[in-house]
């Protein structure tokens, strides 16, 4: 799940490069720092890069990597994180970086 949602991240930070979105925020002292991937998310489906409802299945696809990622083993199954990777590589290809 970790790995797959790693995957992912790196993916909408691609594609914000491709359409032109900011992937790093600006902070007062003129440093960066990465922008958040469900902020990347929701500019992108802002931008028409892709649905709203390929926005939500990313949306979902984050939340169990952040759970994956912190141990959070008894929040879902594996099931799910099987369903998670097969639409993660539909997504990939259909939503090319």
């Amino acid at each position: 799940g970790v790995i797959a949602g790693s995957a992912l991240e790196s993916h909408i930070r691609l594609l914000c490069t491709k359409f032109g979105i900011a992937a790093d925020v600006f902070r007062p002292d003129g440093s960066t720092a990465p922008k958040k991937a469900d902020t990347m998310n929701a500019e992108l489906a802002g931008a028409s890069v892709y649905s709203k409802l390929d926005q939500k299945g990313v949306t979902a696809w984050l939340d169990l990597r952040n759970k994956a990622a912190h141990g959070k083993y008894g929040e879902y199954q594996m099931e799910q994180v099987n369903l998670m990777i097969a639409g993660i590589r539909n997504f990939l290809s259909r939503v090319p970086a």
